[in-house]
């Protein structure tokens, strides 16, 4: 193949070889804990409120979800990866999108 017709693609093997070190890892592995959650099998809607829930319903729903992550053995990493990921929906590791959105934010630091 003429590779100056085709600038993006690898010359020849030799290049692939290099760029297969740059690769991921296996993503099974990164979310591994996933496996063990003690939301699986739960209904999704345990975690995630419908559009304009509010009040006591929502608060109903939100402990629902918070008594799962409090019974579950990989709470931590849950909540570090929806805090990483600054994931914006559903209760995840025991945190609201309101708890998280207040650690994201935080108090504002005035320069010195």
């Amino acid at each position: 193949m003429d590779d100056r017709r085709h600038p993006h693609r690898p010359k020849r093997k030799s290049s692939l070889m290099a760029e297969i070190t740059r690769l991921p890892g296996p993503v099974a592995d990164l979310w591994d804990w996933q496996l063990e959650g003690a939301c699986r099998g739960v209904s999704p809607e345990v975690f995630f409120h419908p559009e304009g829930e509010r009040g006591p319903r929502r608060r109903n729903r939100d402990a629902q979800a918070k008594a799962v992550c409090s019974a579950c053995p990989v709470m931590v990493e849950c909540r570090s990866h929806a805090l990483e990921v600054r994931e914006p929906y559903g209760v995840w590791g025991g945190l609201t999108e309101a708890e998280r959105e207040t650690l994201y934010d935080g108090p504002i630091q005035a320069a010195s």
